[in-house]
């Protein structure tokens, strides 16, 4: 019996060790979502000027031409660019999003063109590593802050892959943050840019512009700009849905090692209480022995 109070009590220091790791990561993570949405608020108002000038520019040509927007009728090899974190324990975060990855790939090879796989962060490399998928290109170390010198890394690598025809079509597979409590796994297209997306459909007053150089070499530094910051968006997106979720796993763990304490609390209480009613059982039944042999 005693041997059973001594292992439930060294379980309960062994959970309550966890506890405190789970509940300090809990709190790092808390106070990182906070710094993650700063920043991707930050980043908006630049991604908003610099469309609003690529607007400017279509408005006065009257039409967008360059490689970037270019439609290729028949595409063969298809990027898909996965954002995933460094780290786990971040409950079902990077799971979600190789799922849709893979969902989009399939979609990919259901439309007769071959997939070309690029990913950012450790568990999304290992996990196509592992399945020996190649991939074209990889990048990792950053996941919870990226920085904008990775983001025109892979930016570039994008372009210069599109650029050069090995790949016809670009797609990203990231998580969108909503709020702390909602995060959504999602895939958008990135190249070649919609023209919808750089032109304005708002009625709006316009000022007169005079393009020095020319509006085409204008647009040669404002596309491959525009695809960057849409990258550094969705790593930044990423980075706060990845301490959001690690936040909400931690708080679970957190939660059920209480549980557990608890539990395994209870069951001490009852071994202590069972090991010292065999104490009193065999004191009474020393005592009564020797009562009998004082009677004889």
């Amino acid at each position: 019996m005693g041997a059973k109070l001594r292992v439930v009590r060294r379980r309960i220091r062994s959970v309550q060790s966890t506890m405190k790791i789970t509940r300090a990561m809990e709190l790092i993570a808390a106070s990182r979502i906070l710094k993650a949405q700063q920043r991707v608020e930050a980043a908006r108002p630049y991604a908003e000027l610099l469309t609003r000038a690529m607007e400017d520019v279509a408005r006065q040509t009257g039409a967008l031409f360059h490689p970037l927007l270019e439609e290729r009728p028949e595409p063969a090899r298809v990027g898909v660019l996965v954002i995933t974190s460094d780290r786990g324990l971040a409950g079902s975060y990077n799971a979600n999003v190789l799922r849709l990855a893979e969902d989009l790939m399939d979609s990919v090879r259901a439309r007769g063109c071959e997939p070309v796989t690029y990913a950012t962060g450790k568990k999304g490399i290992s996990y196509f590593r592992f399945r020996g998928v190649p991939l074209a290109g990889s990048w990792s170390g950053f996941s919870e802050v990226p920085p904008y010198r990775a983001a025109v890394e892979i930016g570039r690598r994008l372009i210069a892959d599109f650029a050069e025809g090995r790949i016809d079509e670009q797609h990203v597979v990231y998580t969108d943050f909503r709020s702390a409590f909602t995060q959504r796994a999602t895939s958008k297209r990135f190249l070649p840019i919609s023209p919808t997306e750089v032109r304005d459909v708002r009625r709006r007053p316009h000022a007169e512009y005079l393009f020095e150089p020319g509006p085409s070499e204008i647009l040669d530094e404002l596309l491959p700009q525009y695809v960057i910051t849409k990258v550094y968006a969705a790593l930044l997106e990423s980075a706060a849905s990845e301490n959001a979720a690690r936040r909400r796993a931690m708080k679970a763990a957190t939660d059920n090692a209480e549980e557990l304490v608890k539990v395994l609390t209870r069951q001490a209480n009852r071994a202590r209480q069972d090991e010292i009613t065999l104490e009193i059982m065999d004191i009474v039944g020393g005592a009564e022995a020797l009562a009998s042999a004082a009677e004889e």
